[in-house]
């Protein structure tokens, strides 16, 4: 994954008129950046929220009286921002932005909490949730697994002693994670192709980048083992199906990021070619997903979608057409992040700097 430059952002005075019809071009768009004044506001909401308790949706199976704790006693790492995985991936905001940003306004503060939530006793916590009992031993597989390994990722990938420490502290619970990927891929028949959580290509996208940083072999090898067998032979991806009304991810989007990690390039240029060929002949007319009532915690699920569209599209090199859905995905969202209820916002903060990261 490439990383972004330094980037501000300029937001457009021009409106999509989406009373056109899908295949009228809009006036080409601007280039959008992400500044420290934008940063600042970003941090906002992880910073809040990756300390803030309840409210809280557990997932949680309880199999015997002692399971019935609060969560903060299960998780005392990522018990905040509403869920597991959301906490998970509000760190790797903060992470992700103090790299960025060293002037960030609220640093001394989001290290504080980071060094308060990842420590090593905290992590031995975690990873012994996983096997409490029978059921929590697929606790957040995939979606949640997969944040992990990206907040590991981004620790790896930072020259900070407290980064150093915590990746060292956090490594248990990725290694954990690792290997219940290895395990578990090769029993799963087919791959799971809907726009929420438990998305395949999602979970295997983000654990591939992970194993190919850090140099997680075995890992990487049951991904594109798993990938190929789940992939290689589809064409014609429905895209112009989505979105269901949930979503937060594209199915087909998610597919194609992917299968442009684990195939070689000339292989996944002829795989596109017969996946989403709307994208190889650069004519996709695709629109941002509208979202009517942002304080409606699934229905701002589209919010996320533009965001994940957007990293999808800005990783296919050199396709301006790509470039330019992703432009308009990113804009139609990015100043909406903090207008809806707290059950709908914790989460889309990380979506918007993932999107930036993964432009070119």
């Amino acid at each position: 994954m490439r990383h972004t430059p330094l980037l501000a952002i300029l937001l457009f005075t021009t409106c999509f008129n989406y009373n056109q019809k899908a295949t009228s071009m809009p006036e080409p768009t601007t280039d959008i950046r992400l500044d420290l004044a934008e940063a600042n506001r970003l941090a906002e909401l992880p910073l809040s929220c990756i300390t803030q308790p309840l409210p809280y949706k557990a997932g949680h199976t309880i199999a015997k009286p002692e399971d019935n704790e609060m969560p903060q006693v299960h998780h005392p790492a990522f018990y905040g921002c509403f869920d597991w995985h959301s906490a998970v991936h509000g760190h790797w905001s903060l992470v992700y932005l103090m790299k960025q940003f060293p002037n960030l306004e609220a640093a001394d503060s989001a290290r504080a909490k980071l060094a308060m939530n990842l420590t090593k006793e905290n992590i031995e916590t975690e990873v012994e949730y996983f096997s409490m009992n029978r059921y929590t031993k697929s606790f957040e597989r995939t979606y949640g697994w997969a944040w992990l390994l990206k907040l590991q990722e981004e620790l790896y990938t930072w020259e900070d002693a407290d980064a150093k420490e915590w990746y060292a502290n956090l490594q248990p619970l990725a290694d954990y994670i690792s290997n219940a990927y290895i395990e578990y891929l090769p029993k799963l028949v087919y791959p799971i192709r809907v726009g929420e959580h438990t998305n395949t290509a999602f979970g295997l996208s983000f654990a591939y980048d992970y194993a190919q940083t850090v140099g997680d072999e075995a890992l990487a090898a049951a991904i594109r083992t798993a990938a190929t067998r789940f992939y290689a032979n589809d064409k014609g991806c429905p895209i112009q199906w989505e979105p269901s009304g949930y979503d937060f991810l594209s199915p087909c989007l998610q597919e194609a990021d992917i299968m442009r990690k684990v195939l070689p390039e000339k292989e996944f240029d002829a795989w596109l070619a017969d996946f989403l060929p709307e994208l190889t002949n650069k004519k996709l007319a695709l629109e941002p997903a509208k979202v009517i009532d942002r304080s409606d915690g699934k229905l701002v699920h589209l919010d996320g979608l533009n965001f994940s569209r957007a990293w999808c599209l800005y990783s296919l090199e050199g396709n301006e057409n790509a470039k330019r859905l992703a432009d308009e995905h990113l804009k139609y969202s990015l100043d909406k992040i903090t207008d809806g209820d707290y059950a709908g916002q914790h989460w889309l903060v990380s979506f918007a700097l993932y999107a930036f990261k993964s432009m070119q």
